[in-house]
């Protein structure tokens, strides 16, 4: 008996963490937000830009995998696809007026705009444009708007206030610096206080009325990848740096939930990133979270409902392209998954 009463205690002891353990380790997980696959972009592509309109998704542009009927247009598409997260499907919508690929996107007054990007030009896939072309869901139709003051491509776009902004970029001589507000009411564009650091495949987000453009290259290369993430203040139209993103990347996106940024992806010297990464402007601060399941750059995202949907890019350095539409669910956010 006395055996027993000893031996007890240390099976109990071994149940209880028996039973513990996995609900901990299910903890952690939540606690680094989780992901689910949804159904795939009808086309597969990179350079991609994104945005959501009254709980849409819509992906405009970049390269499509390359095929017979797309060769002439050296891949590169004016394509429109829309998902719906509720039903889970993809419909194809009124294509831009011109093909473009690394183009900024915003959303203002249940409008897409399409700033900048590169078109095709002669046997060229690199031209930087500073067309502005308006997407109305309502009516399913692409109006030109005022061009922006300088042409580039591999920009970022941002709202405040009602008005984009449109950071950095490259021009395929050198790196810009410029950030420009458009006023979609007026149809008139200003110039704002220069990024500090000029650069390109950048990310740009919104948080608290605070502008934050995060990572990027130098000169269009994924060798020079930085963690620079500068904070611009409307008000004071004035720039200053705050903290590094924890992994220097390029071709990310960004996405703005609940007053934190969170960045995706990206491509560097040792290949495509799977990083997951959020800023907590409050703190200044960044934390790992659960990475994505496929590593890609060129990817756009989008938030319906708390969720981020990361969409198409390449899961390779340079031409690759993907069909994957993978979403996240960060920490504290409670949705029913599809």
């Amino acid at each position: 008996m006395k055996l027993i009463s000893l031996v007890s205690p240390l099976f109990a002891g071994l149940f209880v963490i028996a039973l513990t353990a996995p609900t901990q380790s299910a903890q952690l997980e939540q606690d680094r937000g989780t992901w689910h696959t949804a159904a795939p972009i009808p086309t597969k592509r990179t350079e991609v830009a994104a945005a959501a309109v009254d709980g849409k998704i819509y992906v405009v542009g970049g390269f499509e995998k390359p095929s017979l009927g797309n060769v002439l247009n050296f891949a590169i598409t004016p394509s429109v696809e829309m998902y719906d997260p509720v039903t889970d499907r993809w419909t194809s919508k009124a294509p831009m007026p011109v093909g473009l690929h690394h183009a900024g996107i915003g959303v203002v007054d249940g409008r897409l705009y399409v700033i900048g990007g590169y078109s095709r030009s002669g046997l060229g896939v690199w031209n930087p444009v500073a067309t502005v072309y308006a997407y109305d869901p309502a009516t399913d139709t692409w109006t030109g708007r005022a061009p922006m003051p300088t042409a580039r491509g591999a920009l970022s776009v941002t709202e405040h206030g009602g008005k984009l902004y449109a950071i950095g970029g490259y021009d395929r001589k050198v790196n810009n610096a410029q950030v420009e507000v458009y006023d979609p009411v007026r149809n008139v564009w200003t110039t704002a206080a220069p990024l500090p650091t000029s650069r390109d495949h950048l990310g740009t987000a919104t948080v608290a009325g605070k502008i934050y453009a995060i990572g990027g290259r130098i000169d269009g290369d994924y060798h020079q990848n930085l963690a620079v993430m500068e904070q611009y203040d409307p008000a004071t139209d004035r720039w200053r740096r705050v903290a590094d993103l924890p992994t220097a990347r390029s071709g990310i996106t960004a996405a703005a939930v609940e007053g934190r940024i969170y960045v995706f992806g990206g491509e560097g010297s040792s290949g495509t990133f799977s990083e997951n990464e959020v800023y907590d402007q409050a703190g200044d601060t960044w934390q790992r979270l659960a990475p994505m399941p496929t590593a890609r750059h060129g990817i756009g995202s989008a938030v319906v409902q708390g969720r981020i949907y990361v969409i198409g890019g390449g899961p390779t350095p340079g031409g690759s392209f993907s069909d994957l539409n993978e979403v996240f669910t960060p920490p504290g956010i409670s949705v029913k998954v599809n």
